[in-house]
């Protein structure tokens, strides 16, 4: 993969307050670090878990006043990360989050929840798909952007489409006063930057989704932010909406990463809702995907999406992670005209956007990806003979 700090930090990381995780052989567990002047500083003393970290009022005052162990340049640490090239005597970095419950937001752009309704009428056939796009489109129409969800002009628009019989599930989450709020996956069992991402080898038809996943305290707050790959298998949950979670919570296929961006003087929230985040998938046999996605595009924004996500109803005490969806749904032919994007082994995925970095996976089957084995309870026994623990 080539990763060193130049490849995958955001442009302005002089200014950034970047905040990740990395493996510590010599400690048998992960320490929190913060990334200075291209160098990874163990603040685990202060902070064993980000978790911590994230749960503090200033996380970036925090951090930037924290003081710890210099574990080496970036550049040693993301060139050790690749399993398949990697020396496990030596640090590696990890996803950079760990007991926060990992959330994610779907159909929350137009062009996602026109997929979707897609994927429900193709019953996850590829074949299908094309023509049931234009039928759909047609429909429904492809100017919903500017339609707010739950307002009287979208129920409005609800029952025209029920008179039509062209409602949806994914309508009802897409246009309707509710967000589907899902769990992507279990705490500590997101891969990060240089990791393999994991797709159900079973699957045909499936595809990344970039997004941007927001890291939220318990209370509500939205602290920073970083990068993400949904990996989503299209005909599974095209089967049946009650197959998301065998669509989405899969051996490696939550991916997070490179590191936690912290909201400071020189980043907020406003600078979430300008992002474009891009994605390029290269495959062994020489065909590139090309695709964008724009937070400003989104139908809901995101501090409501996160009150959805955690209000006196939704208690989350270790904090969560919300993704934000995506408005990329990818359809370019990749093998036969009509058949549309599907991933194939050893697919090099890359996320980024100029104020996080870039997130880098190879895709492989979920079984050949490493196995998640290294859980909440071996997080806590590990920081506890190290002595982390009050």
């Amino acid at each position: 993969m080539n990763l060193n700090a130049q490849s995958v930090l955001p442009n302005d990381a002089a200014q950034a307050t970047l905040a990740g995780r990395v493996w510590r052989p010599d400690a048998g567990g992960p320490s929190v670090v913060a990334i200075r002047a291209g160098h990874a500083i163990d603040v685990s003393r202060t902070f064993p878990t980000m978790r911590d970290l994230c749960e503090t009022a200033d996380p970036a005052a925090a951090l930037a006043a924290a003081e710890g162990a210099d574990l080496g340049p970036l550049d040693a640490i993301l060139a050790n990360t690749p399993p398949d090239s990697r020396d496990a005597s030596r640090p590696w970095l990890l996803t950079p989050i760990d007991l926060q419950a990992v959330k994610a937001a779907g159909v929350t752009f137009v062009i996602s929840m026109l997929e979707r309704v897609i994927e429900e009428r193709a019953r996850g056939d590829l074949n299908a798909a094309a023509a049931i796009r234009d039928e759909v489109t047609r429909l429904v129409g492809d100017d919903l952007a500017k339609l707010r969800p739950g307002s009287p002009e979208a129920a409005r628009l609800k029952q025209v489409l029920i008179d039509q019989g062209a409602w949806s599930q994914y309508l009802e989450v897409g246009i309707g006063p509710d967000a589907e709020i899902f769990t992507k996956s279990q705490p500590m069992s997101a891969v990060g930057t240089g990791m393999d991402a994991g797709v159900h080898p079973a699957s045909s038809w499936n595809n990344p989704e970039p997004e941007i996943v927001l890291a939220v305290a318990s209370d509500g707050r939205i602290v920073g932010a970083t990068l993400g790959n949904d990996v989503n298998l299209r005909d599974v949950e095209g089967r049946s909406a009650l197959l998301l979670g065998k669509a989405k919570d899969n051996n490696g296929s939550c991916a997070i990463g490179p590191f936690l961006r912290f909201f400071d003087a020189g980043f907020s929230l406003d600078d979430i809702r300008s992002t474009t985040v891009t994605l390029r998938v290269e495959g062994e046999e020489g065909f590139v995907l090309d695709g964008a996605s724009s937070i400003a595009m989104i139908s809901r924004d995101p501090a409501d999406l996160v009150a959805q996500m955690v209000n006196a109803h939704h208690r989350f005490p270790d904090g969560a992670v919300l993704f934000l969806g995506t408005m990329f749904a990818p359809v370019q032919d990749r093998d036969f005209q009509g058949q549309g994007f599907t991933h194939k082994t050893n697919d090099l995925v890359t996320i980024s956007a100029p104020k996080l970095g870039r997130l880098v996976n190879r895709m492989r089957p979920t079984d050949q990806c490493e196995a998640w084995s290294f859980g909440a309870g071996a997080l806590m026994r590990n920081l506890a003979k190290r002595g982390l623990l009050a």
